[in-house]
């Protein structure tokens, strides 16, 4: 016969880690958010870069058939948050430089830098477009 404790066959009781439901959302926790968001999609416009570089490889015709599909609404689209994305990211990481000199984590602060990258990002890439709009280099 043995001593040994039996083996409980369900869960535990003990608390329940916290989760989205609970947490009040902040500035900090969307920013870190959109940080690792943006860090995909700019993953994805680097296959959207791969692919012009190849249709552009292809010859003509296949160029111009990439060249029309980035032309489209949709491409459009993709083109256009791929620039806030490109600037937000970049602005978000300015300030995680900033963080690892030690600087920029009280709350305030942090706030104030969360939403200036978000405003950053919004207001770099829609200038961006408009420049390219009233240049006649897009749409």
């Amino acid at each position: 016969m043995s001593n040994a404790a039996p083996t409980p066959r369900g869960p535990a009781d003990r608390p329940v880690s916290p989760h989205l439901e609970i947490w009040r959302w902040h500035i900090t926790m969307a920013t870190s958010i959109l940080h690792r968001a943006t860090g995909i999609a700019l993953y994805i416009g680097a296959l959207v870069l791969a692919g012009w570089a190849a249709a552009l490889a292809r010859g003509p015709g296949a160029f111009a058939e990439y060249r029309e599909l980035l032309a489209s609404p949709l491409g459009q689209l993709v083109l256009f948050g791929l620039t806030v994305s490109l600037f937000y990211h970049l602005a978000s990481g300015v300030r995680h430089l900033w963080w690892d000199s030690g600087r920029g984590f009280e709350p305030k602060t942090a706030d104030m830098t969360g939403a200036a990258a978000i405003a950053f990002g919004l207001f770099a890439g829609l200038a961006i477009w408009l420049v390219a709009l009233l240049g006649g280099a897009a749409g």
